[in-house]
């Protein structure tokens, strides 16, 4: 395998449709014309590359990063999982980066207006590398539904964001990562545009009861899958690389 070898194609059977007008803000930023096929550039497929030396020792820990004055306020988590491409294989020295709003659903942005208090010892962002085996982790504070004026009365699911890079700029991934058990998920209109149940049920993070630190904080998995090489058979090697 060489470092040019394009990647596997996206399955947008499972991706939401660009136009969706239950998700109201679809209408003006999707496109109107067909999307056309390219092949992977050069630049697509040898390119990014993190180190450890840019991320800073608190980078990972949401629960320190901002602080001022005392810890944040809300309850604490820790969010683990690893990093694979879609072969399995685990990503090393992925850049896994999040942002989020607080315990009362508020975002540190200068847009947002929910009448929900900003908390002075929480940022509401971070960032890691993923480890050799594709192994990520954070601490943070679990977040808050908010209100959102898409209809008279729709709310969102308290979630993270999720921007990952991996080998290859045509790997990066935007998403958002659900908590179990939340009925927010199932009534949201930006959850509602993924056609596949299945593909939601990823997006939703089960409590990892084995990761949790007693008498400190609970824990959720959630794996990230990116987008994998193709693959090369050999007759003694059929599973591929």
């Amino acid at each position: 395998m060489t470092d040019i070898e394009e990647y596997i194609s996206r399955n947008r059977d499972l991706q939401p449709p660009a136009y969706t007008p239950r998700y109201k803000t679809s209408v003006t930023r999707s496109p109107k014309f067909a999307l056309l096929s390219l092949q992977n550039s050069l630049s697509e497929v040898t390119g990014p590359v993190f180190g450890h030396d840019e991320l800073g020792p608190l980078d990972n820990d949401l629960l320190q990063n901002y602080a001022k004055d005392g810890l944040p306020i809300g309850e604490r988590i820790i969010v683990h999982g690893r990093v694979l491409d879609e072969n399995g294989h685990g990503v090393p020295n992925a850049l896994v980066e999040f942002w989020q709003a607080n315990a009362g659903g508020r975002y540190r942005h200068k847009k947002d207006s929910y009448l929900a208090p900003l908390d002075p010892n929480f940022g509401g962002c971070g960032r890691c590398l993923s480890d050799d085996a594709g192994y990520y982790y954070f601490r943070t504070i679990k977040p808050g539904p908010y209100p959102w004026r898409n209809r008279v009365n729709d709310w969102r699911p308290a979630h993270i964001h999720f921007s990952i890079s991996g080998h290859a700029f045509i790997q990066r991934l935007i998403t958002q990562m659900y908590f179990e058990g939340d009925p927010h998920i199932w009534t949201c209109p930006i959850v509602g545009t993924i056609p596949d149940e299945d593909a939601i049920r990823r997006l939703i993070a089960p409590l990892d009861m084995n990761a949790t630190v007693p008498l400190d904080c609970r824990a959720f998995k959630f794996d990230i899958v990116l987008r994998g090489r193709r693959s090369t058979l050999f007759e003694n090697k059929l599973q591929g690389n």
